[in-house]
C-alpha cells in the first residue's frame, strides 16, 4: 500500500484535445427524441465544451484533496481513497461503484458521511470511508488477470479492509455492480460486518426476469411496468459487454467521441432526468466520468467485467438462509433499472431497513447524495 497522486500527463490532455478537433462525424437526422441513440447536435455541444472549456486539472485537483492509495492483492492492482471520519468513533465503510460509474461518483456523499455534524446529524454517525475503483476501472489498472468477477471483487475488498487496512469489522455499501459486490460480502463475511446497504436491489441467485406482476404489492404499483420498460434500456450494453467486449473496446479506446456517446447514453437512460441528462449531471460531471475512463485506458477492462460475470456465476459459500445473513438495508430509487418486491427481497437477504425514495435513478450517490447519505447514516447508527 502506497500513497498515490492523480496526475495525468499534459501530453495525454493535449492528445485528447487534438483527437476531439479531428473527429469524423456520421451525420444524424430525425433524432431529436434520441430514438436512434445520442443526437449529434447535443453530442457536438458536449464535445465542443470538452475540447474548448472543460478543465481537467481543476477536477484532478479536487480529487487530490483526498488521500489516495494503490496496492496489489493477488497481483490485482487496487486504487482507493481513504477519508477519515470526524467524531468519537467512526465506523469503517467501504463504498463500491458500478458501470459506467467511477469512484468519483461518491464525491458528494463524502462530507455527509465523514463530517455529519456539518449536515445536522450527530457526530456518532461518522464513518471512515474507503472508496475503491473496481478492478480494471480507472486507477485500479492495468488489469491483466482474467476471471475477475463481482464475487472475486468481494474477496479482494474483504482482504483490503481486514488485512491491508486492519479493520476487524466494517460496513459496506454499493450500487450497480457494487451492490452485488456488497451482497457477496454480506453473504460470505457476515461475522466481520456491522451490515450492508445497497442502492440497487442486488440479490444473489435471483432471476430478475422471472418476476411477475403479481409478485409486487399494493404499495409497489407501477414497479413491474417500470422494470420491464427498463429492460429495453439495458439490453444493448448487456449484450455486447457480455458477448464480445474486446471488439467494442477497440472502438471506444480509439475514439473519445465514441466513448462519450456510449457512456452518455447510459447516464441519460438510467437516471431520473426525464430525458434531460443535465438535470442530473452537469457537463463537467459527465466529462469527468468520461475522462477518467479515457485517461486511464480502462473502458476495455471495465466492460470485460460483464463477460467474466456471465461465464463465472456466483456460487454460495454456505447454506445459510437467506443468502445474505448480515443486517441489510435497501434504498429504493424509483427510476432505477431494477425494482424488486419487498417480499421477494426478504427471501434473499436479512432485510432490516427498506426505504422507498421520493426521487432518483440508477446513479444514486451522484443524483441524490443527501437522500442516500441520510439513509446510510440512519441504518448503520442503529447497528453495533
Amino acid at each position: 500500500m502506497r500513497p498515490y497522486e492523480i496526475r495525468i500527463e499534459q501530453s495525454a490532455i493535449d492528445s485528447l484535445r487534438d483527437r476531439l478537433t479531428r473527429a469524423e462525424w456520421p451525420g444524424d437526422f430525425a433524432n431529436d427524441d434520441w430514438r436512434y441513440g445520442v443526437p449529434e447536435p447535443y453530442l457536438h455541444e458536449l464535445i465542443s465544451y470538452w475540447s474548448e472549456s472543460y478543465d481537467w486539472r481543476a477536477h484532478e485537483a479536487e480529487m487530490n484533496r483526498y488521500e489516495h492509495f494503490v496496492t496489489r492483492i493477488d497481483d490485482i492492482p487496487i486504487h482507493f481513497m481513504r477519508i477519515r471520519g470526524e467524531g468519537p468513533d467512526p465506523k469503517p465503510l467501504i463504498l463500491s461503484h458500478g458501470w459506467p460509474w467511477t469512484f468519483w461518483d461518491f464525491r458528494d456523499v463524502i462530507g455527509r458521511l465523514t463530517n455529519p455534524v456539518a449536515y445536522g446529524a450527530p457526530p456518532s454517525q461518522s464513518f471512515d470511508l474507503i472508496i475503491p475503483s473496481l478492478p480494471g476501472f480507472g486507477f485500479s489498472s492495468p488489469l491483466r488477470t482474467p476471471g475477475v468477477t463481482f464475487h472475486r471483487t468481494a474477496d479482494l475488498w474483504h482482504r483490503l479492509m481486514t488485512e491491508t487496512l486492519g479493520y476487524e469489522r466494517y460496513c459496506a455499501h454499493g450500487g450497480d455492480w457494487g451492490a452485488l459486490v456488497t451482497a457477496v460480502i454480506g453473504h460470505k463475511y457476515p461475522e466481520h460486518l456491522f451490515g450492508v446497504h445497497e442502492s440497487l436491489p442486488g440479490f444473489l441467485g435471483l432471476d430478475y426476469r422471472a418476476l411477475k406482476r403479481e409478485d409486487f404489492g399494493v404499495t409497489e404499483e407501477g414497479w413491474y411496468d417500470h422494470a420491464k420498460a427498463m429492460e429495453a434500456k439495458t439490453a444493448s450494453h448487456l449484450a455486447v459487454h457480455s458477448l464480445d467486449p474486446q471488439t467494442l473496446a477497440y472502438a471506444l479506446s480509439d475514439s473519445p467521441i465514441g466513448l462519450a456517446a456510449w457512456i452518455l447514453e447510459r447516464r441519460r437512460a438510467w437516471s431520473d432526468c426525464d430525458g434531460n441528462v443535465e438535470r442530473c449531471f452537469s457537463k463537467d460531471d459527465l466529462l469527468t466520468t468520461i475522462s477518467l475512463y479515457w485517461f486511464t485506458g480502462t473502458i476495455g477492462t471495465s466492460i470485460r467485467f460483464y463477460w467474466e460475470n456471465a461465464r463465472n456465476p456466483w456460487q454460495p459459500s454456505s447454506e445459510r438462509e437467506p443468502a445474505v445473513t448480515a443486517p441489510s438495508a435497501f434504498a429504493i430509487f424509483p427510476k432505477d433499472v431494477l425494482l424488486v418486491p419487498r417480499r421477494i427481497a426478504r427471501q434473499y437477504a436479512n432485510v432490516e431497513r427498506w426505504t422507498v425514495m421520493p426521487a432518483g435513478g440508477h446513479f444514486a450517490a451522484a443524483e441524490q447524495p443527501e437522500l442516500l447519505a441520510d439513509d446510510i447514516r440512519s441504518f448503520f447508527s442503529d447497528l453495533n
